[in-house]
């Protein structure tokens, strides 16, 4: 990261996106499968971000903050996240799954170095994502004898530019690559699995009917990375952002994060699986078809003054276009064919409120609070225990010292309380989370 190029080709952006897929975990829901908050001095503060000076993460957000950042200066911080949801699963007259899935560890990393009017930089961060890992013992593996699963992992290679067009005014903006990975390991009935299918070919084609009636029948597509999933995209976004200083304590910041083009997530040519009780079983490719990431409009305020810091964004989360349907096609390596699969979503647009308040107690100790409120944005009855996006509200605490002029440690603390719904089979889900950011930042 000391030499970055102003040009880079996309085999070189392929290769360093696949080394940061490496070390950056697939997130959990918070904000829908958004993270409430990206950096612990943005989430200490219940995720606000549009016109305050949060770090390199204002790339992941609005970007034109970065402007705010004091001139000749430079600034490199490096973050672990701790996500930990606890999600069970329950219908009556059977015994409650929980999913083991209560720990994930997402590493980022920023670089951003102003000089003169422009502030430009680099930086990995972890987009968001969702998953659950049931035993194979549960109720939701249908007597399979094997677990079941999904991970959903969406990260980000980011490389800003903010201008400072006047004092008072900040324009910024961001090309993002951005890669997409999934497992899944899903079990139904072989009449539930049929009435997802929307087309069949082949061999493969022909032999659906007999399965019916199977007891259980599945799709399988795992790998035993915890980093990555063994179908995989890769693909661009771009954002837009604006900070104004409308007086010397007020300042106003807009962004605007275009929907992603990815393309098509793929496992390998054998990498996934289909089969049913009786011994049905055959390998091959999985597709997930036209999988992409919203849209977001954000609009918000900072008011400073003296040690207090007082800060509020709205977001707009753009679910609509992108998660009707969760869209499948199964190639068959083995009999031949193909069927195509709709995991029905019907999510909705997303509203997010984020407050936050600091306090500089010292020069070298901040203290922070906040909280961040969103409806779930997915229909009671559609939700699935393997994708439970449904937690609401987050309470969040935060804390700065500064030991050092260069040397700078901030965390974060995520409390959401449970959220339970009932789907349209009858399964509850409940989910709740406790997670923890940290991070030091050197200042040069």
């Amino acid at each position: 990261m000391t030499t970055t190029r102003t040009c880079l080709r996309p085999t070189a952006l392929a290769a360093l996106a696949a080394l940061c897929a490496a070390v950056t975990a697939p997130a959990r829901a918070t904000n829908g499968m958004n993270m409430e908050g990206y950096g612990p001095v943005s989430t200490g503060m219940g995720g606000a971000s549009q016109a305050i000076d949060h770090g390199t993460a204002a790339m992941a957000q609005n970007p034109a903050t970065l402007g705010l950042m004091a001139a000749g200066s430079a600034r490199l911080d490096l973050a672990l996240g701790r996500l930990g949801p606890k999600v069970s699963s329950s219908v009556p007259g059977m015994p409650g799954a929980d999913s083991s899935g209560t720990a994930y560890y997402m590493p980022a990393l920023g670089y951003v170095r102003r000089q003169g009017a422009l502030s430009w930089g680099l930086g990995v961060f972890a987009q968001g994502g969702m998953g659950t890992d049931y035993d194979a013992d549960s109720f939701l593996a249908m007597g399979s004898g094997q677990p079941v699963r999904s991970e959903l992992g969406v990260g980000r290679l980011l490389l800003p530019l903010a201008w400072q067009a006047t004092p008072e005014l900040s324009l910024g903006g961001s090309l993002d690559f951005v890669w997409a990975t999934l497992d899944m390991r899903m079990a139904a009935s072989g009449a539930q699995l049929g009435g997802l299918v929307t087309g069949a070919s082949g061999n493969l084609g022909m032999a659906l009917p007999a399965l019916a009636s199977a007891p259980w029948a599945r799709i399988d597509f795992s790998n035993s990375s915890d980093f990555s999933g063994a179908a995989r995209a890769t693909g661009w976004a771009a954002k837009l952002g604006a900070v104004w200083r409308a007086t010397p304590e007020l300042t106003l910041g807009a962004s605007y994060q275009s929907e992603t083009s990815l393309g098509d997530m793929k496992t390998s040519a054998a990498g996934a699986s289909m089969s049913a009780a009786g011994g049905f079983a055959d390998s091959g490719r999985l597709t997930v078809v036209d999988f992409q990431w919203p849209a977001t409009a954000a609009l918000g305020l900072a008011w400073q003054r003296g040690p207090v810091l007082l800060a509020a964004d709205v977001k707009r989360i753009e679910w609509s276009g992108v998660m009707k349907d969760f869209r499948m096609r199964y190639d068959s390596g083995g009999m031949g064919g193909s069927v195509s699969f709709v995991l029905p979503q019907n999510w909705k647009n997303q509203t997010v409120l984020n407050l936050g308040a600091a306090l500089a107690v010292s020069p070298a100790l901040t203290l922070r609070a906040g909280y961040n409120h969103a409806g779930n944005p997915i229909p009671d009855a559609d939700v699935h225990p393997l994708f439970p996006a449904t937690v609401k509200t987050h309470y969040t605490l935060g804390l700065g010292w500064q030991p050092s002029g260069a040397g700078e440690f901030n965390v974060a603390l995520t409390i959401t309380p449970k959220a339970t719904v009932t789907n349209g089979q009858g399964v509850q889900v409940t989910h709740r989370q406790t997670n923890l950011q940290l991070m030091y930042s050197l200042r040069f």
